[in-house]
């Protein structure tokens, strides 16, 4: 190990908070830390927070740095995007706005569908025509294109998107296209989904190719600037990025492709819970992770966060299948507006929270800086949860008085509620919005929830877990040790990792060989000029798989491929798994039917080796309170006086009987009455209930 490059860092960029996870390599000690994110300079609001945390220890002192980062699933939410232009096959021009015949609710026939990133007038249609086999029906016509793209560029596009139809079998003309458009205008940022997403379902593509190129702009400038701002504390080595798969990559992999970047915070808080996992020998994992916007939810099985191959972004109520579908891989995770920052209000004679939040800025009332809407934090505040003097390491004072007077005003007075029984009411209905998510993860999967360990992390995560955890049976709770960034924690247990995928539409049987066994090459050498552009050489696993149904069936389900290249026997390994996993999923299987695949994917990983958690040095089986303050619990009558313990000075060993309350830096755990925590030699706090 080179001596000066002692240190690994992770650094977290959330809507509210930004988080800090420094490795020391040579004494494997982990310092963590929180700062508050500057929305309006987002990149110096990053350098504060590393002047706190890292204090003596300069950035030219670090080996790696891992960053995660909100910023390009803000600019869609928000819709604060690049001016973007999409060129599509002629009669194709609406498929952004007639999207998918499923709806969220069948029974609401004024359901809105989801918004666009663009306007009907920044799509134009080209003339040309491949077929679903990548044969020229109508060539194209460069003079439709040169049409297409002067009025574009007249309407003041900044960026461009070309989706043409079925280019995933033949991209040729979506690369003429960019040869011209970049003829006209040499500096243009052109996205082809050829590119981004080279497979069927037109809608889904053309989506991912639009999101793509309407975060170019905006993502590139970020990253670039980030990358600046390092160079000039003189690190000279790569800035690496967490992409939705879990994986890292170099920042000109994303600038190319900016839609890897979405999700790439909540992907790196399941991580940390899967190593977790791991070192702890536990296979049956969720991973809960509440910050100051959102909560997130996981399942993570024998180590191994569960994924999907599409991730969707800007969900209408949070409901699955009502937002903007984006065709990369990433973790499967399930995602709530409902954070510390989530506002309360009166709705319908009743309170009602999220999704919206009050965020970095003004942020909830208790913060003094200009909010006037009660949120969670301000709930959880009033009910005694959180000390308003230790807030981020007493970093920040928080104001109970505005607390309670919002949570009056707002709630209490309206409703004809006592001032506590309006806080615990917010606290009641954000838990059962959190209880309503982790039962999409796992009751609606076929999964019985009373089979995990729930991990939970993140700034509020262990205020609320044990509560949640004893109203689905869960009879476990880990809370990691600086739970509050355990985000930026999982930065640093990431392996570079890539995803390709291709759409070939076959039967399983011997005449697909030769083609499937040719696209393979193509993904193999795909992945290994990513995984060389990022520095990797050597030591690369290879897992390809296949989207698979059988034949009359318009879904798919993901199955492993024994090996490469595939040949006769392959393929009869193939069908058994498939069969074997169709029953596993759906109950029953359908031997005689033949079977379709769709889909050929690769992914490429590298493996830095499994992280290695400190453990405590300290160790005492008893701990006396540090001391005590009333919070608010229904079992014991309302407000009970509560040991106070300060989490730093417990030592593997110790025991707590609830209630009680555990305060750190960046979180606070709350053990509710019939709740019993122990401290493990990693310095998580077990919880188990009576």
């Amino acid at each position: 190990m080179e001596p000066d490059l002692r240190y690994r860092l992770g650094i977290d960029v959330g809507g509210t908070f930004t988080d800090y996870a420094l490795h020391d390599l040579e004494t494997g000690h982990l310092t963590v830390g929180k700062h508050p994110t500057r929305p309006s300079d987002i990149t110096a609001g990053v350098f504060d927070g590393l002047r706190t945390v890292l204090a003596n220890c300069p950035i030219s002192d670090m080996r790696q740095i891992v960053h995660a980062t909100t910023v390009a699933s803000n600019l869609m939410v928000e819709r604060k995007g690049a001016v973007t232009g999409l060129l599509t096959t002629r009669g194709f021009r609406d498929v952004l706005l007639i999207q998918r015949q499923l709806r969220v609710n069948i029974y609401d026939l004024f359901l809105d569908k989801v918004q666009p990133l663009l306007l009907r007038r920044f799509i134009r249609e080209v003339d040309q025509r491949m077929t679903h086999s990548g044969e020229v029906y109508r060539p194209l016509d460069e003079d439709s294109v040169v049409q297409a793209v002067n009025v574009l560029m007249d309407l003041g596009v900044e960026t461009f998107a070309i989706a043409l139809l079925h280019s995933y079998a033949n991209p040729t003309h979506e690369r003429r296209v960019k040869e011209i458009i970049l003829d006209t205008s040499p500096s243009a940022l052109v996205t082809l989904s050829s590119d981004v997403s080279p497979q069927w379902r037109e809608y889904e593509r053309t989506s991912t190719a639009v999101a793509n190129a309407y975060l170019m702009p905006a993502v590139r400038g970020y990253l670039e600037r980030f990358r600046d701002s390092l160079q000039a504390e003189s690190y000279t080595r790569p800035l690496q990025v967490m992409q939705a798969n879990g994986g890292v990559a170099n920042i000109e992999v994303i600038n190319r492709a900016p839609v890897r970047l979405i999700e790439s915070g909540p992907a790196a808080g399941a991580l940390m819970a899967a190593s977790m996992a791991r070192a702890l020998g536990l296979d049956h994992v969720i991973s809960y992770d509440m910050g100051g916007t959102t909560a997130k939810v996981c399942l993570i099985e024998y180590g191994s966060p569960s994924t999907t191959s599409q991730i969707e972004i800007d969900r209408m109520k949070m409901q699955a299948g009502s937002g903007l579908p984006i065709s990369v891989p990433g973790i499967d995770l399930v995602e709530i507006g409902a954070g510390g920052g989530s506002i309360a209000r009166v709705e319908l004679g009743a309170i009602s929270v999220g999704p919206d939040s009050a965020g970095a800025n003004p942020g909830p009332i208790c913060y003094g800086a200009g909010g006037d809407q009660p949120t969670v934090t301000d709930a959880d505040l009033v009910l005694g949860y959180l000390n308003p003097d230790y807030f981020l390491g007493g970093r920040i004072t928080l104001n109970k008085q505005s607390s309670e007077r919002g949570i009056y005003e707002k709630l209490a007075r309206p409703l004809g509620l006592t001032l506590e029984e309006a806080a615990w009411g917010i606290h009641t209905v954000v838990n059962a919005n959190m209880t309503r998510a982790l039962k999409l993860a796992t009751v609606e999967r076929g999964k019985d929830p009373r089979r995990y360990t729930l991990v939970g992390f993140g700034g509020a995560g262990p205020v609320h877990a044990a509560r949640l955890a004893r109203e689905l049976g869960i009879a476990r709770v880990l809370l990691p040790s600086g739970a509050g960034v355990g985000s930026a924690a999982g930065l640093l247990a990431a392996d570079t990792v890539f995803d390709l995928a291709r759409t070939y539409d076959t039967l399983l049987e011997e005449s697909m060989l030769v083609p499937v066994n040719a696209l393979f090459e193509q993904l193999l050498a795909g992945c290994q000029n990513l995984m060389h552009e990022n520095g990797v050489r050597e030591n690369i696993e290879y897992f390809p798989s296949a989207d698979m149904h059988y034949e009359g069936q318009g879904f798919d389900i993901d199955v492993p491929l024994p090996r490469l290249p595939l040949d006769v026997l392959a393929i009869e390994e193939l069908k058994k798994t498939f069969h074997q996993k169709y029953a596993d999923t759906f109950g029953y299987a359908q031997p005689d039917q033949p079977i379709r695949a769709t889909g050929w994917k690769l992914r490429a990983s590298h493996s830095r080796g499994e992280f290695q958690w400190p453990e405590l040095e300290l160790h005492n089986s008893t701990t006396n309170p540090s001391t005590r303050r009333p919070a608010y619990f229904p079992e014991t009558g309302g407000f009970t006086d509560t040991p106070i313990y300060y989490r730093p000075i417990l030592g593997s060993g110790a025991l707590i009987a609830g209630p009680a309350i555990i305060e750190e830096a960046e979180s606070t755990v709350v053990l509710v009455p019939g709740s019993c925590a122990t401290v493990d030699r990693y310095g998580n706090i077990v919880v188990e209930f009576q």
